[in-house]
Order: structure tokens, then C-alpha cells, then sequence
């Protein structure tokens, strides 16, 4: 007897429907697999994405350099390890890559304003600020070379400042004095929202001409940062080449002598973080696989408790001539059935999870076509390696005996 694929496939679905619930819950290890796998991918995909704005609107041509403290016999010193004005002329001259270069001072100061008061980073740095580390101002201005060359007492706010003060509107700061360090400074801008970087939270700082905070609050020529902003994304590894030598120079190390400072670009950030990323998301993609494989077992236990409860109709249909290639089909279409339904509903809950969890916690989720076909292939895939054995056991009972058992 010759039975054709839609006839099996009609006979494999009959035969799950007339055991629903069975089929639910078997179906049900499935289901909670696939959407957790895609949840998780989500999450990763999503924060990956997250970080990758973050950085992009921080700038991929900015590179960062900061003193290092040098290793000497295996003990730590901060040997030479200073930055300063000099260096900055240094890197202008030798630097043909570099377009712009900001300097800062920073110190963690205590900020009174009316009857608030919070300790918040001061941050002494030239006018070319917003140029180089890609700020831009909510309100008000920034301060001009005039206020610099005047050492004028006057304060740009980072946007998490005003919610240290509880401040709703910028315009209510404008104008305002505040208490920096014990001297009185006049606001006159407030920066727009970025986020942190690799230079910390750019938010959470109080922005001042270089020559005040120098003569003013830090009383030290020792200088915490220097930004440079690149000619082009191409032009990254010659300028760090250009910068390092002109540093090298300026601080006159010997060939022999490690560098005695950093350099660091928005790219490698990116790299680092992306791959750690990357490595937890498959971390918590695999830990909610196992459940996946826990569903797969559960449909083979399932399938080989059919095949025993069905034994006589197995051997009816051998008897009218069905050939163990049309009994292993049947079995293992089943299988898949139950496992291509049920990833299919599981792919339909975990893209609701990751929409519910990104309207409920606000965290950042991307589905992405990968992780969907991944998800088919591998319920496709259970559903024939759990449903293997079963079907072969089916396929090779013996006619004669599977009549008479009852």
C-alpha cells in the first residue's frame, strides 16, 4: 500500500489532535525555550545596540590621553607620569592628523547653590570643549577665549547637575551664582544629555574657562586629560602614531623607556565592550537552550509512550500494507509537528517578552531575522533527532506481534 506525504501528514496531525492536552504540554518545553532564547538575544542585541550609539554620539574620532603610571622593577611610580600645556603644544606641532586638541583639570569640588549643595567634578578646560568631545548646549553659551584670557568665574552645567539641584527647567540656573570651591561663579550655559564614555559621565560635571580653574581651584599645571579630535576614522592609527612619538619627545624618553602615558580611541572601547557583550549574551542565550533540550527530551518520552499505547494500530497498518518507511515518517512527523508548532509560538512570546520588557523596565531589546531562523532550525532540528528512536521503534514492530497485543 502506497501512503503519499499528505496522507501521513493528515494521519500525524489526526493523531496529535485527538490528544490535545498531551500535545500542549508537550509542546509547552518548546514554547518556554525558543522565547527565552530570543529574549535573551533581544536583551544582548539590544544593549549591544545601546552601546554602540552611546559611543558613536561620544565620537569615533576622539582619542583620550591620560598619564600612566610607570612600572619600574615591578613596582608601581608615578615617575614622570604628567601631562601638561607643553605636551598639548607638542602634539599640535607633531600631530598632523590631530585637527583640535582639548585639555583638562579635573576635581571633585563641593557646588552650593540657594540651599542645595552636591560634590560634583570641575572641570577646567579650554573653549573648544563642544568641538572636540561633541557637546552640544541645551541653553544659554559657552564660554568665550575672552572669558578664559579674563580667568572670568563662570560655569557651564552638565545636564544631571540641574537634578542634583532639582531643577526641572534650565532657564531657572541662567544667570544664577553658585559656590565652587568657595568662590562664587556666575552660570552661564547648560549642556544637552550625552551619556558616559570613556572619560567617565559627561553629564555629571560643571564645565569652567582653563586659566580660572588653573588659578583659581587647582593651583597645579598638571593636566588629568587630553582629547584630540582626528582628521578621519582612517586617519585613527597614524594619529595615535604622531601623538605617541610627540609625547615620547616632550617627556624625552629613551627608546628603551615604556610610554609613561595612555592613548585610547572610541574604537577599541567599542570592541571591548561589544565583545564582552556579545560573550554574556551568548552566555544567557545558552543557559535558556538547556531548556530547549529539556523540551526535546520530553517529546521523545512522549512519543515513545505513543508508539506503546498505539502499538496494535501500528500493527494494523502494517497488516494493510504500510511500509516501515510510512510508519517512521508518520512518527517522526509528529515530532516535528509538535516542535515547528511550538516554536513557532515561542518565537511569537519571546518577541512579546522583549517588547514587554522594553515598555516595562525601559531596556533597550532588538529582535533580530537570525535569531528567528535560529530559533525554527533548532526546534526543527529537535523535533527529528527526539523523534528518530521513537519512529524507528515504531518501524520495526513486528506486525504479527503488535495485532495481539493489547
Amino acid at each position: 500500500m502506497h501512503v503519499s506525504l499528505t496522507e501521513t501528514l493528515s494521519i500525524s496531525v489526526d493523531a496529535l489532535r485527538a490528544n490535545k492536552m498531551r500535545s500542549g504540554l508537550t509542546m509547552l518545553g518548546i514554547i518556554i525555550g525558543i522565547a527565552a532564547v530570543i529574549t535573551m538575544i533581544a536583551l544582548g542585541n539590544g544593549a549591544q545596540n545601546a552601546i554602540k550609539d552611546r559611543i558613536a554620539r561620544l565620537g569615533t574620532t576622539v582619542l583620550q590621553i591620560n598619564p600612566q603610571r610607570v612600572r619600574q622593577a615591578g613596582v608601581g611610580t608615578a615617575t614622570n607620569a604628567k601631562l601638561t600645556t607643553k605636551d598639548v603644544d607638542m602634539i599640535r606641532e607633531r600631530a598632523p592628523n590631530v585637527v583640535a586638541v582639548n585639555w583638562q583639570q579635573d576635581r571633585d569640588l563641593q557646588v552650593v547653590w540657594k540651599n542645595k549643595n552636591t560634590r560634583v567634578q570641575i572641570t577646567g578646560t579650554p573653549t573648544n570643549f563642544l568641538e572636540v568631545r561633541g557637546f552640544k548646549l541645551a541653553m544659554g553659551r559657552m564660554f568665550s577665549e575672552a572669558d578664559d584670557a579674563a580667568r572670568r568665574k563662570v560655569a557651564v552645567l552638565g545636564s544631571d547637575v540641574l537634578a542634583q539641584f532639582e531643577i526641572d527647567d534650565p532657564g531657572a540656573i541662567l544667570d544664577e551664582q553658585v559656590r565652587i570651591g568657595g568662590r562664587m561663579f556666575t552660570v552661564i550655559g547648560v549642556l544637552q544629555a550625552k551619556g558616559a564614555g570613556m572619560g567617565g559621565d559627561g553629564d555629571r560635571q560643571i564645565l569652567i574657562p582653563f586659566r580660572t580653574g588653573l588659578h583659581e581651584l587647582f593651583g597645579t599645571d598638571r593636566i588629568n586629560d587630553i582629547w584630540t579630535l582626528v582628521s578621519h576614522e582612517d586617519s585613527i592609527t597614524m594619529a595615535m602614531a604622531e601623538i605617541q612619538g610627540a609625547l615620547r619627545r616632550s617627556h624625552r624618553l629613551r627608546p628603551e623607556q615604556v610610554d609613561d602615558f595612555q592613548i585610547r580611541d572610541q574604537a577599541d572601547l567599542l570592541e571591548t565592550i561589544g565583545e564582552t557583550t556579545k560573550t554574556f549574551t551568548m552566555l544567557l542565550a545558552g543557559v535558556a537552550a538547556v531548556s530547549l533540550l529539556v523540551g526535546g527530551i520530553g517529546i521523545m518520552n512522549i512519543m515513545l509512550v505513543s508508539v506503546t499505547e498505539r502499538t496494535r494500530e501500528i500493527g494494523v497498518r502494517k497488516a494493510l500494507g504500510a511500509t516501515r518507511l510510512n510508519i517512521l515518517f508518520q512518527f517522526l512527523a509528529e515530532s516535528v509537528i509538535l516542535c515547528v508548532l511550538g516554536g513557532a509560538l515561542g518565537v511569537a512570546a519571546g518577541v512579546g517578552g522583549a517588547a514587554q520588557l522594553s515598555r516595562s523596565m525601559g531596556w533597550t531589546t532588538a529582535v533580530d531575522a537570525q535569531s528567528i531562523l535560529l530559533a525554527f532550525g533548532f526546534a526543527s532540528g529537535i523535533g527529528i533527532v527526539f523523534g528518530v528512536w521513537p519512529a524507528r521503534r515504531a518501524s520495526t514492530l513486528d506486525p504479527i506481534e503488535a495485532l495481539r497485543y493489547e
